[in-house]
């Protein structure tokens, strides 16, 4: 067994034990932490495919963005523990039928992709080491972008971008009812107008 091929069988493990603390996980501070984990271990194993502008754009996109947003989401919420004992039996019956369709999905999919039967020999696996002198994903991806739809990368730029001040104008909400303070009114005020002196009853 040679180095790349442990790597996939380790990160394919770990894939699946992450996986299945997220479900399992009664705290969902932790059901996303185990997803981080998921996505990591994921991206690894693009990366071992040869595909290492999706495993960037893996990191990037959901590693960066996503899974930090439903952390941040899960600890602004303060989600409390439920004390009721969620009874499994009637989980179990829904999981079995989501696996059996997912399952069917997949192997109707390897068959007409003609993988089936395959072994692990014929995974075919990338050696960074012998892959320095070649173009790479993200090098020939950037130059077709940067290239052929420059012009449509641009315009979809700008429609995000549009899209970000639409949203940062809709959420400022000015209220005419509350106090502002007025900085030039302060500063033109004279200082024996400042200090009021009340005499006191004894």
């Amino acid at each position: 067994m040679n180095l790349n091929l442990f790597l996939f069988i380790l990160f394919t493990i770990l894939t699946i034990l992450s996986s299945f603390m997220v479900i399992t996980s009664v705290n969902a501070v932790h059901s996303v932490l185990f997803l981080i984990l998921v996505f990591c271990n994921t991206s690894a194993l693009l990366l071992l495919l040869g595909s290492e502008f999706l495993s960037l754009m893996l990191i990037i996109v959901y590693v960066g963005a996503i899974a930090v947003l439903f952390l941040f989401v899960v600890m602004m919420l303060n989600v409390k523990i439920n004390p009721l004992i969620i009874n499994n039996s009637s989980v179990i019956p829904i999981g079995f039928l989501i696996f059996f369709v997912l399952f069917n999905i997949l192997s109707y999919s390897m068959k007409e992709l003609d993988l089936i039967p395959f072994k692990y020999t014929d995974i075919k696996l990338t050696t960074w080491a012998l892959e320095t002198n070649y173009i790479s994903n993200v090098e020939v991806i950037g130059n077709v972008l940067y290239s052929n739809y420059c012009l449509l990368f641009l315009i979809c730029g700008i429609i995000l971008l549009v899209a970000m001040i639409g949203v940062i104008v809709l959420t400022m909400h000015q209220r005419r009812n509350v106090k502002k303070q007025q900085i030039e009114i302060q500063l033109s005020r004279l200082p024996g107008n400042v200090i009021k002196f009340i005499t006191l009853r004894s």
